[in-house]
């Protein structure tokens, strides 16, 4: 059982608040705000949680995604457990979870999915871990010098 979510890490998700002494917030500036590294992610039962990178999120990758979680377990049966992004729901999953599933009954899929309930990130565990990520980023900010020193931390 796998539940999967996508993590756009932004250049600028450094920018927050601290406290100095006279506890008055000031912003951090960060340089370039546009860059970004999108994440894969995905919690497997065992408490494991699967991190890859990529440019971006979409079907293709999304789908290479789930070809590496089934590489893990090659003779098991998979649970995914995932939101209603597109890339989840359109034609690229559809034709791939198709094709692992075919000839077999619903109740023996290789792969079966399951969505969290619209617009409720709170269901999905590894929303949390995102942003306990990125709290850790924020509170060690000064180490960010560069993306691509954020983007290491992030993926201790």
């Amino acid at each position: 059982m796998y539940i999967i979510d996508e993590c756009h890490l932004l250049w600028n998700d450094l920018v927050g608040y601290i406290w100095n002494l006279i506890k008055n917030p000031q912003k951090i500036p960060i340089l370039n705000p546009k860059e970004r590294q999108t994440y894969y992610g995905a919690l497997e039962f065992t408490q494991e949680f699967i991190l890859v990178s990529e440019s971006t999120a979409n079907g293709e990758l999304t789908v290479e995604f789930v070809k590496k979680l089934i590489a893990k377990h090659p003779s098991s049966r998979i649970l995914l457990i995932w939101d209603g992004a597109s890339y989840h729901r359109g034609q690229v999953m559809r034709d791939f979870l198709a094709e692992q599933n075919e000839g077999v009954s619903p109740e023996n899929w290789k792969i079966t999915w399951i969505r969290f309930a619209p617009y409720a990130p709170q269901e999905n565990p590894v929303e949390a871990i995102w942003l306990q990520l990125k709290t850790l980023l924020r509170r060690f900010y000064r180490f960010g010098k560069s993306f691509k020193s954020v983007k290491r931390l992030f993926q201790l």
